[in-house]
């Protein structure tokens, strides 16, 4: 219950309350007991009282029973006992309930709840992913490569497509960012895809989560209660511890400072706070003491619930002002050892043993120890835990749906928004690469063909050209040949014409000898037959008279021209 600036938290046997100081509240707590002993309705009464303070909060609904808070709360006889006890009259225990937003990173029993890849950071996603210590600084890589070539990185599918294009470039980015091995790369890259499986990955995207959407009140003042379910996310504590972190360094980053403030702008509970840091490396170890260090002056109070402030590493320890400490069981040197350290954390009261106190604790008391309005740690006191004011336990689906439907931001949240990222960026790359690869490579072919048609039409003409000057080569031997055989014929022909006119002249100087020959052989033949003719006609005279004469004559003149011609035969 909260009035004048104080929250009463429960009550001492002597019915003297136990208060904690809203303007001390931004000095982080810690809830602690054993399992059982009542630190769900101790997380409850704080977180209600907070509300009523006009403070908005946020805390992990691990096991489906701090969902009630948006019903009113029913009396009961052990409600009316306990505040009988702790005389508070009902008048001033009155039940209520108070105004919910229910979230979950599935989107399944709330809206769901987002953020984008390079909001988380490489450290944080890291953790989720399971890397180790190098492939989480190969990671950091990829966010810087990311961030110079503006690449926005959303989801996971932004994030693989940059994972591949920096394996796909990696000796180019080496040389500027320092070695990147494709083997880390794909192991990274097989984590994607496995929380992928899980249905993580439905936590990145848009829109994101806007803080300023849980800085809220309702018409009553009363600040609203964000109850992320994690019935579901806490099977998988690494990402379950890993996104309460980011929740709080998302609140550091993006509230301003603030100061002291009479009462804080928003209280976080982190339940199951030892899943935070087991196996936490160093560097996140830091970064969790950082925040919990700083965000107190952005007006946030962090609250942790865990078994034992053993869990709590000692850095963060110091910093948790107002503890609650419930009952702890000690069967073992060590469990009793750890008790020890939790009752010698507190201011000792003179009035009981603190040691033995936190061991015979019932459900529903606890050793407490508030901060005053000085910020000194109060003297422990031991009280029971004030009941809570709305519904106990976890509501019915149909109510928890008619809640989530009645909200106004579900029209803002409920439908994811995939935007130009880097994965749709690298896609058009892709695409633009194959086109150019693909027309390089045609124009290459082309280029190759041309050169080749090239080529050939010179192969070609070379033939033609060898061709042609065989033709000609031929036709000038065909003609050398042509002309040599007319030549030839030529000069048969001449020779023929030669041997035809010397024959034609010799048969003409032999006609001519001939002809001059029968005329010759005429005229000697005539001569030879007149000097015969004359001869024998003497002679045929001398012998036979006339007749003689006569006879003598013609045989004279036969012999004449006989003699002639057997002289001309003989020439």
């Amino acid at each position: 219950m909260y009035s004048d600036g104080r929250i009463l938290v429960g009550k001492t046997a002597d019915c003297e309350g136990v208060y904690l100081q809203t303007k001390m509240a931004n000095r982080h707590g810690l809830i602690a007991g054993a399992t059982g002993t009542g630190k769900t309705v101790t997380l409850k009464v704080l977180a209600e009282s907070f509300s009523d303070a006009g403070v908005p909060v946020f805390f992990a609904d691990v096991k489906g029973d701090l969902a009630g808070c948006c019903m009113q709360g029913e009396m009961n006889e052990k409600i009316s006992s306990r505040i009988e006890k702790m005389n508070i009259s009902p008048e001033e225990f009155r039940l209520k309930k108070y105004p919910v937003n229910f979230w979950d990173v599935y989107g399944e029993k709330g809206m769901p709840l987002r953020t984008t890849i390079s909001e988380m950071g490489p450290l944080l996603l890291g953790k989720i992913l399971g890397l180790t210590d190098v492939q989480t600084d190969l990671l950091t890589i990829a966010f810087r490569i990311a961030d110079d070539e503006g690449l926005l990185l959303i989801d996971t599918k932004d994030l693989k497509a940059m994972l591949n294009y920096i394996g796909d470039n990696a000796k180019d980015f080496s040389m500027s960012y320092g070695n990147i091995t494709k083997a880390s790369l794909a192991v990274i890259v097989r984590s994607i895809v496995a929380l992928e499986a899980e249905g993580a990955d439905k936590f990145f995207g848009e829109p994101a989560l806007a803080i300023s959407d849980w800085l809220t009140r309702d018409c009553d003042g009363k600040g609203t209660i964000q109850i992320l379910d994690c019935q579901k996310l806490v099977n998988n504590p690494t990402m379950y511890a890993t996104f309460l972190l980011w929740m709080m360094s998302e609140l550091f980053e993006t509230l301003p400072e603030v100061g002291d403030m009479d009462r804080p702008k928003m209280v976080f509970f982190f339940d199951e706070a030892h899943l935070l840091f087991q196996n936490a490396s160093k560097d996140l170890l830091m970064k969790v003491e950082q925040v919990v260090k700083l965000i107190r002056s952005k007006g946030v109070g962090i609250y942790f619930i865990t078994q034992t402030p053993r869990d709590i590493p000692d850095g963060v320890l110091s910093q948790l002002g107002n503890k609650v400490q419930h009952a702890l069981r000690a069967y073992t040197p060590t469990d009793q050892k750890a008790v020890k350290a939790a009752a010698q954390s507190y201011r000792e009261n003179p009035a009981f043993d603190t040691y033995n106190t936190i061991m015979d604790l019932a459900t529903g008391e606890a050793i407490i120890s508030m901060l005053d309005e000085n910020g000194v740690p109060g003297i422990v006191q031991r009280a029971m835990i004030l009941p809570p004011q709305s519904c106990m336990g976890g509501i019915s689906e149909d109510k928890r749906m008619q809640e989530i439907n009645a909200n106004l931001l579900v029209t803002k949240y409920q439908e994811s928004i995939d935007r130009d990222s880097a994965y749709e960026f690298l896609q058009r790359r892709n695409i633009q690469l194959e086109e150019e690869a693909a027309a390089a490579k045609e124009a290459a072919e082309a280029e190759k063909q041309a050169a080749k048609e090239a080529a050939e039409a010179e192969k070609q003409k070379a033939r033609e050209e060898a061709a042609a000057q065989k033709q000609a080569e031929r036709e000038a031997a065909a003609a050398e040949r042509q002309a040599a055989k007319e030549a030839a014929a030529a000069e048969k022909q001449a020779a023929k014409e030669a041997a035809a006119a010397e024959k034609a002249a010799a048969k003409k100087a032999s006609d001519n000898k001939k002809a001059v020959n029968t005329a010759v052989k005429g005229v000697a033949s005539t001569t030879a037959g007149t000097i015969g003719r004359e001869l024998g006609k003497s002679v045929g005279s001398s012998v036979g008279g006339k007749f003689g004469k006569t006879l003598g004559g013609n045989v004279g003149a036969s012999l004449g021209r006989g003699i002639i011609g057997t002289l001309f035969k003989l020439k």
